[in-house]
């Protein structure tokens, strides 16, 4: 037994005694443990100051009407039905349509007519190249309400088009200066080097931007497509300017403020027409979140 041990007990004398913990250690490791806490602590309070309201407003909108007046946070029953009130109120289903139909035929004209663009800017080399992104950047910076009367004098005296949405409609299918910005920065990101590589195979500039350019954006065409598609659902203004006098015309974003209007005693129900109004875009966001954020990332990359 005592030969066994040997071995042992000298490996013991040889193996290096552990250092002890010095006061500077303790110290460095007790502030990663506090840098640690207050890192998170402020990502939990940050993260419950966006979620709350949206908790506070579903919560609201599965209680009674009674209890929708009360300090109460959470239902006493669970008013499944307000939901099925909301969607049975005259017009509603039609600000559906309405707004699917101006923010997905929207979306669709926007970036199909600003890809051609933001290609040309990134990638073609031409006289007054630079002027006309220029151009681009300062019709970002201009307001749309500073030319909202002589567009509402074409749309509604020239054409005739009050009262439908087509005026916010068409003008999407010429480009938007924000999308074509944005993608121009992403495609800036693009290697000329594949670009040169397919022209060498016999590919033409359509070609090219159909079958190269376009598989290697799809990240910033996801970004773009997020970003109309999530304005034209939002939009209160210009339906307000020109779909007002037509309550068939009438989209979602108009639409609930008469709701709430007329249920105004009623929290319940316009809390619960909110978040069907809002649901939509966070299911888009949530399944789109990793294009989108990849995108708008790399915009930023080249200049």
């Amino acid at each position: 037994m005592t030969d066994l041990l040997d071995p042992v007990r000298k490996a013991a004398a040889v193996a290096p005694e552990r250092p002890a913990r010095t006061p500077a250690a303790r110290t460095a490791r007790r502030k990663a443990l506090l840098h640690w806490i207050a890192v998170h602590s402020l990502g939990i309070a940050a993260a419950l100051f966006f979620v709350l309201p949206f908790v506070f407003v579903v919560l609201t909108s599965l209680m009674s009407d009674q209890q929708a007046l009360t300090r109460d946070l959470t239902p006493n029953t669970w008013e499944w039905g307000n939901y099925e009130r909301v969607f049975k109120t005259p017009g509603f289903l039609t600000w559906w349509r309405n707004t699917l139909l101006y923010a997905g035929l929207g979306t669709v004209l926007t970036v199909v007519s600003s890809i051609p663009v933001a290609y040309a800017l990134a990638k073609f080399r031409f006289r007054g190249r630079k002027l006309s992104l220029m151009l681009v950047i300062s019709m970002m910076m201009l307001p749309p309400q500073v030319v909202i009367i002589p567009m509402y004098l074409f749309w509604a005296k020239q054409m005739d088009l009050s009262g439908t949405l087509w005026p916010l409609i068409i003008p999407m299918a010429f480009g938007d200066a924000f999308s074509i910005f944005l993608l121009r920065q992403f495609l800036l990101t693009i290697p000329n080097e594949y670009l040169d590589a397919a022209k060498v195979d016999g590919c033409g500039e359509f070609r090219t931007l159909m079958k190269v350019v376009l598989p290697m954006a799809r990240p910033g065409i996801a970004a773009i497509a997020l970003f109309q598609f999530f304005a034209a659902w939002n939009d209160y203004f210009g339906p307000q300017i020109y779909a007002s006098e037509n309550p068939a015309a009438w989209t979602l974003s108009y639409g609930l403020e008469s709701f709430k209007g007329a249920h105004h005693t009623d929290w319940n129900l316009t809390m619960a027409a909110t978040v069907l109004v809002m649901a939509p875009v966070i299911a888009v966001f949530f399944f789109a979140q990793k294009a989108f954020v990849e995108g708008v990332t790399l915009t930023g990359v080249k200049g």
